[in-house]
């Protein structure tokens, strides 16, 4: 079986930055499960959905959405949504509908398929502990609220978006609070995680701390 490194955190602390950094760096491909969730809302919310929709009418919506990922880009019913997924509501929703039993296992088969054509490094919300509950390596990244709230706002800008740094933080602290609270599939570090705090630490600093304990694990 291929190798998956996993690594799972809380929103905005720089998980898709490091595993980018990690697939380039060790030749592996790089899974990102956040855009498939994103995707999946998207496509949910195109389709006239939100928090109050029932299963019923979810599993029939579900039945016409089409998700992949494939060379780092994010694919809704073939057509390529990377950017478009990346807005402030495509993340709220995410959160909202990754709560669903119904999102979650479409999109587990979609995960667990990747790993059938090449190694991976694979991040999100429960990849250590659900998703790749056998990963040759996991990782939790972590920073502190502020910090994540200014890393989010800066990147938000970056791409166009007039967004308040007060609002994200209280965004954060919404999201972290119904990450870590439902009863599927919970965020939470796996016990043979590795946790790092990212507060305070440049992308290379953790970027260098996660590859050494990675080349540390082959020497052995």
């Amino acid at each position: 079986m291929n190798r998956v490194i996993a690594i799972d955190g809380p929103s905005g602390a720089g998980k898709s930055t490091i595993a980018k950094l990690l697939a380039q760096d060790l030749g592996y491909e790089y899974l990102d499960t956040g855009a498939l969730y994103r995707a999946v809302a998207l496509g949910l919310l195109h389709l006239g959905l939100n928090e109050e929709t029932g299963d019923d009418e979810l599993a029939a919506a579900l039945e016409k959405i089409k998700v992949s990922f494939r060379m780092g880009r994010v694919f809704l019913n073939h057509k390529d949504v990377s950017q478009e997924i990346r807005s402030p509501e495509a993340s709220h929703f995410a959160s909202v509908f990754s709560a669903r039993r119904l999102v979650r296992e479409l999109l587990l088969d979609i995960q667990r398929e990747a790993l059938h054509h090449a190694d991976l490094v694979a991040e999100g919300r429960d990849m250590t502990t659900v998703v790749f509950p056998y990963a040759y390596r996991k990782f939790y990244l972590d920073a502190s609220v502020e910090e994540r709230a200014e890393r989010r706002t800066l990147e938000m800008k970056t791409k166009g978006y007039e967004v308040s740094r007060e609002k994200i933080c209280l965004d954060i602290i919404e999201r972290d609070a119904r990450d870590s609270g439902r009863d599927l599939a919970p965020l939470k570090i796996a016990e043979d995680a590795v946790l790092i705090d990212s507060t305070g630490m440049s992308v290379q600093d953790v970027f260098r701390k996660v590859l050494e304990i990675i080349r540390q694990d082959e020497q052995r």
